[in-house]
């Protein structure tokens, strides 16, 4: 199979590596030019995570890029994708191809998911499917292996996908609900953030209960959306607590921690647009989030992180269920 992967970010060319070097499939990988990641690629084949194998071709050809292959992955920033997908509409023709999105994240105005996006933008009858759950490059690039999920409405695109993509290093596992796969994947990210600012109070006992009701808050959201609760606690949601809550590689956990330390971070965390997300829908809904809300709110309102954590997680006193 030939596969197109658009964003050699940290994410982007892991996918292209695996693609390549564990599945063997013909891989290319296109950045923007000029970027720091692309230039680093084609004068090194090199990043912070990876060495690129040779046969990975580079290219900052867009159309040339939609043209090499049928499956296109699409690894960049969430809040760029509507831009992306208007700026592509517009030059090429791209209805005959299978997109696979591997970002976690919601538009931060609307609270759309990334797959309503793209039929917005690219239109109703286009393939497209979501590659979410927990995994870090660090650890697949050092043989550590994970469980992933690959969805679709298309249950034989699913299948196609896993088919092409499943190894003993990822094993994929068939996601039967995009609305549950999506909200919760992007949602993590959040509790990721508290979870590091419970870690820069140095109170890392508390991320049981964070994660007990952070995964019960996305449940009561996910069914009000219209999903199935119970894919809150699979992988997409509570399966991927552990590489955004607790792992040192991750950048949400990170970006909370630093946040209570006043220490400035330069890499993107995708739960700081998905807590602003996560309050749009839960007022469409009519769904209190009370973790997300409490991020959101120190975050974008000024609320003191200690107040809001300790009135949450301590000083509260109700039945558990």
């Amino acid at each position: 199979m030939k596969i197109t992967v658009v964003g050699c970010g940290r994410w982007g060319s892991c996918i292209a590596w695996y693609c390549q070097a564990i599945k063997k499939h013909d891989v290319l990988l296109y950045g923007l030019k000029g970027t720091r990641d692309y230039v680093r690629f084609v004068e090194t084949r090199k990043n912070d995570y990876i060495t690129l194998p040779d046969d990975i071709e580079l290219t900052d050809d867009l159309e040339y890029a939609m043209s090499y292959s049928k499956v296109v992955v699409v690894s960049i920033g969430a809040q760029q994708f509507r831009a992306f997908l208007k700026d592509l509409v517009n030059r090429i023709e791209v209805k005959d191809k299978i997109f696979i999105l591997c970002m976690k994240g919601l538009e931060s105005e609307t609270g759309k998911r990334l797959t309503q996006i793209f039929h917005e933008e690219v239109g109703p009858g286009n393939k497209v499917a979501i590659w979410v759950g927990p995994g870090h490059v660090q650890d697949f690039y050092n043989g550590r292996p994970s469980c992933m999920i690959i969805g679709s409405d298309d249950i034989e695109v699913t299948k196609l996908l896993v088919s092409e993509l499943n190894s003993t290093l990822i094993r994929f596992y068939y996601g039967q609900d995009l609305i549950g796969c999506e909200v919760g994947a992007a949602a993590k990210n959040v509790m990721g953030i508290a979870a590091g600012m419970l870690d820069g109070f140095d109170w890392p006992g508390l991320k049981g209960a964070l994660m007990a009701r952070g995964a019960r808050e996305i449940s009561r959201l996910v069914r009000a959306m219209g999903g199935n609760e119970l894919t809150a606690y699979g992988l997409s949601h509570l399966g991927d607590y552990q590489a955004t809550l607790f792992s040192e590689y991750s950048h949400n956990r990170l970006f909370g921690e630093n946040y209570i330390k006043g220490i400035p971070m330069n890499k993107l965390a995708e739960g700081v647009d998905t807590a602003k997300a996560l309050v749009r829908l839960s007022e469409l809904y009519n769904v209190e989030l009370p973790i997300s809300k409490a991020v959101y709110n120190v975050l974008f309102e000024d609320k003191d992180a200690k107040e809001m954590l300790d009135s949450m997680f301590i000083r509260e006193t109700k039945f558990e269920f």
